[in-house]
């Protein structure tokens, strides 16, 4: 029987990590130790490997990785990846990964978690000639690259580059708790995963206590902005009271070309022209609770590459409604105007504005 090895890749903070980044950090470390348990239990061998700022890119490492267990199926995710994932899950991705036919992911236009195949080459990943990081694995030889090809820098663009090669992928899309991925302290909040007592998290108690009163109000109006899907505004009108405004954008931005326009939000320009103090007065208008999607309005601002956004610490205290922790000025203005405002705003990403709106607003988490 073919051997499946499960490597979990989980990124380690920088020497110069604030606080809430390491906390973080650690949210992730228990779900990788968690992941790593139930792959084991579904019958494949488990890795947790630590990745380090500025090091080896995403393809050279996999393409290392994938060689050290030349004939196993492989399994790869990140320490923040489907926490909510259950053993029938684990197992359907153990299963894909020891047969000869397809890779199977979570998400083929974004992908968090991937099964491939021992079957499958993984020599075009990357044309980096040299791996100067994971010091601890022994010398392999390298493996051929495809002249010409892009480096692939992250896991979400992997089943597409799978697909491109004419490798057939399936994916899961329709379970929504393998859609929930851990990107922010928010997402371990609502997941269930953060610490219960952090005082830290006293603020987003507070907007989410109020976000989900108001859904509760057939006169009132919830506005999601950002990165949703209409599976997720289907079951929010399903078991919401409320009416529902959606403004949807930008779907796909982390795994966009480099030959595609640049990221723009509508919600964007409006703060390009009345600025950031005024984000709570525009979400007042819209309605009278609010779900945002930070990072488009991030990529519209600063660019779609995230190194020029602001720091992770200043992005996860935006999420905690903590903006005297943030040093960036247009992010700490909008976030001061979010906690503000007369409406209740909760501010995250790509997963509290989609599938994390089931948790948000009361799904079970199992």
């Amino acid at each position: 029987m073919t051997r499946v090895v499960a490597i979990i890749l989980h990124a380690v903070p920088g020497a110069g990590a604030g606080p809430l980044e390491s906390v973080f950090a650690m949210a992730r470390a228990r779900n990788a130790a968690r992941q790593a348990r139930g792959f084991a239990a579904a019958g494949a061998i488990s890795r947790v490997v630590e990745t380090h700022p500025g090091g080896t890119p995403f393809g050279a490492r996999l393409r290392r990785l994938a060689a050290l267990d030349a004939g196993a199926g492989i399994i790869v995710l990140g320490s923040g990846s489907v926490p909510l994932a259950t053993a029938t899950d684990r197992r359907a991705f153990v299963t894909a990964a020891r047969g000869t036919g397809h890779a199977l992911t979570n998400n083929r236009y974004s992908g968090d978690i991937v099964a491939i195949p021992a079957k499958v080459a993984l020599g075009g990943l990357s044309e980096v000639p040299e791996l100067p990081e994971l010091p601890e694995l022994p010398e392999l030889p390298e493996l051929p690259g495809r002249p010409g090809r892009p480096e692939l820098t992250g896991d979400n663009g992997l089943p597409r580059w799978l697909a491109d090669r004419g490798v057939e992928v399936r994916d899961l899309l329709s379970r929504w708790r393998l859609q929930v991925d851990l990107d922010s302290p928010i997402d371990a909040f609502f997941a269930g995963l953060a610490e219960p007592n952090d005082p830290a998290l006293l603020r987003v108690r507070d907007a989410h206590m109020r976000v989900t009163t108001r859904t509760t109000d057939p006169r009132a109006e919830l506005l999601v902005a950002g990165r949703t899907s209409s599976d997720s505004l289907h079951w929010v009108e399903a078991h919401t009271a409320s009416r529902t405004r959606a403004l949807i954008e930008e779907r796909g931005m982390k795994t966009a070309g480099p030959s595609q326009r640049p990221t723009r939000s509508s919600l964007g320009l409006l703060l390009d022209r009345d600025g950031p103090a005024a984000f709570g007065d525009l979400m007042a208008t819209l309605g009278d609770a609010a779900v945002v999607d930070t990072r488009v309005l991030m990529a519209h601002r600063f660019g779609r590459d995230e190194a020029s956004w602001p720091v992770p610490e200043d992005r996860f205290a935006s999420d905690l409604l903590l903006h005297e922790r943030i040093v960036d000025p247009w992010l700490r203005t909008l976030t001061a105007a979010a906690h503000a405002a007369t409406v209740p705003i909760l501010l995250g990403g790509h997963t509290l504005v989609g599938p994390g709106l089931r948790l948000v607003l009361g799904a079970r988490r199992r």
